[in-house]
């Protein structure tokens, strides 16, 4: 059954607090020196995230000429080719798209705030990212009955530790097998579910209901394979310099240090790619986008983020269905 939205009017309140948000946003990234770019939506290659969706059109020149072009699933590999040029740390407020997403906490279209700051390594932007919603948010509020805490250290907590508390494995320790997973985890395998399928369902159903409750929780160095643009932990192989943040049972950001080996990155979006033919036979191709492997030689260290503005607007409001704060 469709839900019966309100209209815009009554929803006022809300939006209002969704423009301070944009506005205090705007104001923390102003004070800490952050250049505010813009980049194209239209793209040719819209990531290489295997299991997102993007939405695809068709350009047709003035020439008679016709080329495939897709809305961004997020403006990550334009706002590193401009980190690249400038080395200054940057950030934007993006629409980006996502086909086949929908429910009470996505849309197929929403709003984005990601950043970049080069000489930044994780736990650095661990702490402005800690910073920016400590400004955001009052002290204590309550969100969907839980009584958040913003006066304590936002909590970091390691996938190896979760994984050890929550589920009780070493999931570092195992081989990325689902068969066996599934056995360790005590779970039943389902059909044609892969390791990473089963990963995410052990994640999903008995890790993240636990966290980011009373207060925050960045969950850090995720395996390997589970982060594409990232940078390998050089005291640990088997982990990426990674993490997503929860708050009030809401995911609201993911974050990497960034890969900047162009050698390691191809190998992983080929890699992407054949696990894209396999799922999504159907799906159309594009290119890959030379020109962001050629800069990475020319990236800086540095540490970058996406954040969903529209969970942070639930987060401040305490409503629990994103179509409540978006402007339609």
């Amino acid at each position: 059954m469709n839900r019966v939205q309100t209209s815009i009017a009554d929803r006022l309140p809300l939006l209002r607090r969704r423009q301070w948000m944009i506005q205090a946003i705007r104001s923390f990234f102003d004070a800490r020196g952050y250049l505010e770019v813009e980049t194209p939506y239209l793209v040719k290659t819209p990531g290489e995230e295997v299991h997102l969706h993007p939405f695809h059109t068709v350009y047709e020149t003035p020439q008679n000429k016709n080329y495939n072009f897709f809305l961004h699933t997020s403006p990550e590999f334009a706002m590193k080719k401009i980190l690249a040029e400038i080395h200054h740390p940057i950030f934007q407020l993006a629409r980006v798209w996502r086909n086949k997403e929908g429910g009470s906490t996505h849309l197929p279209e929403f709003t984005m705030l990601e950043w970049y700051r080069p000489e930044c390594l994780l736990h650095e932007l661990m702490d402005e990212t800690e910073l920016l919603l400590k400004r955001l948010f009052p002290p204590q509020f309550i969100y969907n009955d839980i009584i958040m805490d913003f006066t304590k250290p936002f909590q970091r907590l390691t996938i190896e530790q979760a994984f050890k508390y929550y589920v009780g494995i070493n999931i570092l320790d195992m081989p990325e097998n689902a068969e066996i997973l599934a056995y360790e985890a005590k779970t039943e395998l389902r059909k044609n579910e892969t390791w990473e399928d089963l990963f995410f369902r052990i994640l999903l159903d008995r890790i993240e209901p636990f966290i980011g409750r009373e207060q925050p929780t960045f969950l850090t160095h995720w395996p390997i394979s589970q982060a594409a643009l990232a940078k390998p932990d050089p005291s640990d192989p088997r982990v990426a310099l990674r993490f997503e943040l929860y708050a009030g049972g809401l995911e609201l950001a993911n974050a990497f240090e960034e890969l900047t080996d162009p050698n390691i990155q191809r190998k992983r979006f080929m890699h992407d790619r054949q696990q894209r033919r396999k799922f999504y036979p159907d799906m159309i191709e594009w290119e890959i986008d030379e020109e962001f492997l050629e800069i990475l030689n020319d990236l800086p260290l540095c540490s970058g983020i996406a954040m969903g503005v529209d969970r942070l607007v639930m987060l401040a409001t305490g409503v629990i269905n994103i179509h409540d704060i978006v402007w339609k």
